[in-house]
């Protein structure tokens, strides 16, 4: 499936051919619905859709119905034609669509366009007709119908969707189709979505006896096993020692926070629908945290009279925090209401953002790189439009050409995001593809200007006087909970051997070998494995199959030849069989293996 720059997908004949396939769908609907209703029908990153108002439900039948007419209309090679129309033309066209005669109450006003957006100027209205269907529309399409490949759409599902997204406003139906240029490029397509569902970590998860979700404790709350405690560990050890390498401290700041300390920092205002309701105490609120920086920064002020020869000061933390997600919005690990955030914050001068955010990078790069994830983008998160950001523009400006500076410095590509930034500054995030090519967004480094001043941070400067410091905000991972959702997907729940759970197991042909597995096991374990035995009186490729099956990388089958040899039988979790080898050299290739990130 070919690639695509974010920046390039609006101007590409991938995204006319997908939003042509949209009207071509409308058109079928139309014909197939008499009396139906449209409203928007964009194209999207993976395909299109389009949002209908109909006399009944969609069933899988009609999908199949409305496909067979969009192939008949592409058949057809007819034109896409575009007209400029007055807001009064355009009401006689749409006279009897009123979702459409909303839309162009919202152009003719010059306030919205037709996802609901503000506009920076009054726009021109234009439709584009394909046989017998007009459209409300700016473009772009193809040329022709013709243009769009038979043999490379498919419609994919039927979902409900408010209209504007407004749950007081009425309930939609909206079709999902993907289209491609090549047939092979639907096939790798399907073939992914099918791939995903197989990777997906909820799945994956509970088959590898991971973690569990019970509606006992409550969702958005996992609950890991031993295995997926020995993961998270393994995951936080990591990044720790990478951590105190660069120079970072450890710190711990607890669960509870008064609310007042989000009140002056600025969250509360931000944050509070997504904070647990609080708990009250002698009259003081207080609230499980849902972020760690007011609380690091307290930690600073409190630690006492801070001189620039401190500077720069690098706390982290591995905490768990508590976010009250709406129920609809959780999804396995990767949205959560308990998440352990790798949470770090410097504190610097104006003048060490460059270094302070180059060595954030490379402690980023390291831990991606480690993950295999070695494709991915920066996007620059600036601020938009709305409430939400702090009103200090001259304390942004700084904090965006301190972020563009660093960035140029290490000639980091970026895309602009507007509208992305945290509500106190704005953010470089990075956004990693998985081998099925979806992209996560996963470490961000943030710089901020205008929390230590809202909470008295202070230092004294080389001039004797007291300055302000700059706090960057980084995460290499995230959140422990989503990044091991991320990771169980990316590797099938194959985790390389540094990171399995069980990282061998030895599986003795008969009972008389119990004994000398037992003795290897304890060996092995010695030496830093993680080792299980299969005791279990099943049969030895039943053993084998299951030991499969839980990702395993190494199985030694142990008989009476490898008893008297010191020696195992090697199979890996791939299927391949090195087959006899002695103790000694497996050690040595399984020390290699971990060490190289195998």
């Amino acid at each position: 499936m070919p690639e695509m720059k974010h920046a390039d997908y609006h101007e590409s004949q991938l995204y006319r051919i997908r939003h042509s396939a949209a009207h071509v769908m409308a058109q079928a609907v139309l014909e197939l619905f008499p009396g139906g209703k449209v409203t928007i029908g964009p194209a999207i990153e993976e395909g299109f859709y389009y949002d209908f108002d109909l006399p009944r439900t969609v069933t899988p039948e009609d999908l199949q119905a409305i496909e067979k007419r969009m192939r008949q209309i592409i058949a057809g090679n007819f034109p896409f034609e575009r007209r400029e129309v007055s807001a009064e033309e355009a009401r006689k066209i749409f006279a009897d669509q009123p979702y459409k005669l909303e839309l162009i109450d919202g152009l003719e006003s010059g306030g919205l366009d037709e996802n609901g957006n503000p506009l920076t100027e009054k726009p021109v209205i234009s439709t584009y007709t394909q046989n017998s269907f007009t459209d409300l529309c700016r473009g772009p399409h193809v040329e022709r119908t013709g243009q769009i490949n038979p043999a490379a759409i498919k419609l994919m599902s039927v979902a409900g969707a408010y209209w504007r997204g407004d749950e007081n406003r009425p309930m939609l139906q909206r079709i999902y189709g993907t289209a491609w240029e090549k047939p092979q490029d639907l096939e790798d397509y399907l073939w992914k979505l099918e791939e995903a569902k197989k990777r997906d970590h909820r799945r994956l998860g509970k088959e590898l006896g991971l973690f569990y979700f019970s509606e006992d404790v409550g969702p958005g709350l996992p609950l890991f096993t031993p295995k997926g405690e020995i993961v998270r560990h393994l995951m936080e050890d990591y990044v720790r020692d990478v951590q105190t390498r660069y120079g970072f401290q450890h710190v711990w700041t607890g669960h509870l926070v008064k609310e007042d300390l989000y009140k002056r920092s600025g969250h509360y205002d931000n944050y509070k629908d997504a904070m647990f309701p609080p708990m009250v105490d002698e009259n003081i609120a207080f609230r499980l945290k849902p972020m760690n920086c007011p609380s690091h920064m307290t930690l600073f002020r409190e630690m006492g009279r801070h001189s620039y020869r401190e500077m720069p000061m690098r706390f982290a933390e591995f905490c768990t925090l508590y976010r009250y997600e709406k129920t609809g919005e959780l999804s396995g690990l990767t949205r959560v209401r308990s998440l352990t955030q790798d949470d770090c914050h410097t504190f610097c001068t104006e003048e060490q953002i460059e270094s302070e955010f180059s060595l954030d990078l490379q402690v980023i790069k390291e831990v991606l790189l480690r993950y295999r994830f070695t494709d991915y983008k920066v996007r620059l998160s600036l601020r938009g439009q709305g409430g939400k950001f702090v009103q200090d523009d001259e304390k942004w400006g700084k904090a965006e050409a301190a972020l563009r500076a660093a960035l140029d410095a290490n000639d980091i590509e970026y895309f602009e995001a507007a509208g992305e930034a945290a509500f106190y500054g704005p953010k470089a995030d990075f956004m990693a593809r998985d081998v099925l090519g979806r992209e996560w967004q996963l470490s961000t480094i943030q710089v901020d200007f205008i929390q230590p001043s809202r909470l008295g941070l202070s230092y004294i400067g080389e001039d004797g006087q007291e300055h302000i410091p700059v706090v960057l905000h980084r995460a290499v991972t995230g959140s422990t909970e989503r990044f091991l959702g991320v990771l169980i997907e990316h590797f099938a729940g194959a985790f390389p051997i540094w990171l399995s759970p069980v990282q061998a197991v030895i599986i003795p042909i008969a009972d008389r070998h119990l004994e000398y597995a037992r003795k290897l096991a304890a060996e092995l374990r010695a030496d830093g494995l993680r080792v299980e035995v299969d005791e279990r009186s099943e049969r030895m490729n039943a053993k084998i199959r299951d030991a499969q099956n839980q990702k395993i990388p190494y199985m030694l089958v142990v008989g009476d030849k490898e008893a008297e040899n010191r020696q195992v039988a090697l199979r890996l979790r791939g299927g391949e069989n090195p087959g006899p080898i002695s103790v000694e050299d497996f050690l040595s290739r399984a020390r290699k293996e971990i060490a190289d990130g195998i």
